[in-house]
């Protein structure tokens, strides 16, 4: 593609950039009680209960997290308890980078202003992004939006903030469910897909592909 030097560059943070852990943490609660293949429709449940948690209106991280764990569980026959999704919950602000990450955005960082949008809480988000080994222009939470993405709501709340809109960002996430669907429909002309294996390539939304934040700063002429 034509190379493209926008105002921003827009990322998605857990699992585009920091590892985003979540089966694992399910793991390590539910692993003794499920054998392998109950494991993994635990994990697939949980990952779409998340989804389907935050489509509504804004309510804390800590309650989608106990209520999607309680939906898991309840769909497969696992006894819930409100501390094991508590300590899922508490697990996310020690997970760091993507071994990738931090010299890819570096490079990136000394020209283009980086900026994260997440489905985080305040609490959380900035002890993951402290890790990430670079600096952020601006970094925006759901909670701040009062929305989170997949809504065009959150996305919204962000061009406001940086006083730009769809056509001056780059935005760059490892999810279409999450992120690339909607930047499609906002009219973000300049998309770029971590292909982190989460989710099967779909050319529809117009992006390119990157394997890791390695392949980001190729992508506009750095």
């Amino acid at each position: 593609m034509t190379k493209f030097r926008p105002k921003y560059i827009t990322f998605d943070c857990y699992g585009t950039l920091t590892n985003f852990q979540m089966a694992e943490a399910a793991q390590k609660i539910y692993g003794g009680e499920l054998d392998q293949p109950r494991m993994a429709q635990f994990v697939k449940n949980f990952a779409a209960y998340r989804l389907d948690e935050i489509l509504g209106d804004w309510k804390p991280y800590n309650e989608v997290i106990h209520n999607a764990v309680e939906r898991t569980c309840r769909r497969n026959g696992v006894a819930f308890r409100a501390e094991d999704a508590r300590s899922i919950y508490e697990t996310v602000p020690s997970w760091g980078p993507h071994p990738d990450v931090p010299a890819g955005l570096a490079k990136v960082a000394k020209e283009i202003p980086l900026v994260i949008l997440s489905n985080a809480m305040n609490e959380q988000i900035m002890h993951n992004v402290e890790k990430l080994g670079a600096p952020f222009h601006a970094v925006f939470t759901a909670q701040q939006a009062n929305a989170y993405k997949p809504r065009l709501k959150a996305f919204e709340y962000m061009f406001d903030m940086l006083g730009c809109n769809p056509e001056d960002v780059m935005h760059c996430s490892s999810s279409f469910r999450y992120d690339l669907m909607s930047a499609y429909d906002l009219g973000i002309k300049h998309k770029v897909w971590v292909n982190r294996g989460h989710e099967p390539a779909n050319p529809y939304y117009e992006y390119t592909e990157i394997k890791d934040i390695s392949g980001l700063p190729g992508v506009v002429g750095l």
